[in-house]
């Protein structure tokens, strides 16, 4: 079975710092784009980052760029999402998905997580 996992949400002050991982099984982990989207209360679901299958280039929201790093480890079937100088604006569920391209997963294709909770309070 296709599953995505994802971990290290939590509670964190502004400027604080949190690593947010992705264990991926079922599927051929090195074929697949990861992406990572949030949607918190009252907004739409946001595409927050996405690392490509072919050469791990990255893509980065406007809002986050220079403050997170998303990475992989294809051995660790794990992708990462390193989140650096955290606003409250950045709080949200934070979802990890797997598509063949990053494009399509902003479409809603692919394999989705459940999500875990981010929490910057001022």
């Amino acid at each position: 079975e296709v599953q995505l996992v994802e971990s290290g949400g939590g509670l964190v002050q502004a400027g604080g710092s949190l690593r947010l991982s992705c264990a991926a099984s079922g599927f051929t982990f090195d074929d697949y784009s990861i992406g990572w989207f949030r949607q918190a209360p009252g907004k739409e679901r946001e595409g927050v980052s996405c690392i490509s299958t072919r050469d791990d280039s990255t893509y980065y929201i406007d809002s986050v760029k220079g403050r997170f790093t998303v990475s992989r480890d294809n051995a660790k079937n794990t992708a990462y999402l390193q989140m650096n100088s955290l606003k409250p604006d950045d709080t949200a569920v934070y979802v990890c998905a797997a598509g063949l391209e990053c494009r399509w997963l902003q479409e809603g294709l692919g394999f989705w997580g459940q999500g875990t909770q981010v929490t910057v309070s001022s």
